[in-house]
């Protein structure tokens, strides 16, 4: 199977997340080529069986080169088997009300883009506050203070499952193969 996997990353998390999910799907037998939106060029999607896309969430929007791909390419998008991986702090928890937030925010991407994933997992990112700008930093740490108390906000947190991603991707494969065979 031929896979494109193409990523948005503002710090850098949902890159590893996409470079991850490309060696294990490489490991596995499959073609992919990995790209950063921002530097794909033109892209013929007509190429690939499935389609990966993933981006993280800043102020309750995706990174606009996602958007931007994502509906520059929905009615192919719109034909293949899809997944998006949306990246964000929100998923590390299990606030209720996050989630619907999370929900309303793709609701407001699917429509703004034209593109319906076929499936969506929702992936804790990471906390990087050597990355942040003074103001970033500011938001974050009280992000970080009322999501988990014990964290030290002055230290690198990354809240990403790694076996739980895993499960979530080859169960997508695994259904897409299923129906091959």
């Amino acid at each position: 199977m031929k896979l494109f996997i193409g990523y948005a990353s503002s710090e850098g998390q949902t890159r590893k997340i996409a470079r991850h999910i490309a060696d294990r799907l490489v490991d596995q037998g499959h073609s992919v080529e990995l790209s950063a939106l921002g530097e794909a060029g033109p892209v013929d999607l007509a190429r690939f069986d499935r389609a990966v896309l993933g981006g993280s969430l800043h102020a309750g929007q995706y990174q606009r080169v996602l958007s931007e791909f994502a509906a520059d390419h929905a009615e192919a998008l719109n034909t293949m088997p899809t997944l998006m991986l949306s990246v964000s702090l929100a998923a590390a928890g299990h606030d209720a009300e996050d989630w619907r937030g999370l929900d309303h925010i793709l609701s407001d991407f699917t429509k703004a883009t034209g593109w319906t994933p076929g499936k969506v997992v929702q992936v804790a990112g990471a906390y990087t506050p050597a990355q942040y700008d003074v103001f970033r930093r500011f938001i974050m740490r009280r992000i970080i203070a009322a999501k988990d108390p014990e964290a030290d906000p002055g230290h690198a947190i990354e809240y990403t499952d790694w076996d739980a991603l895993d499960a979530k991707m080859d169960a997508w494969i695994g259904d897409f193969e299923e129906k091959l065979g």
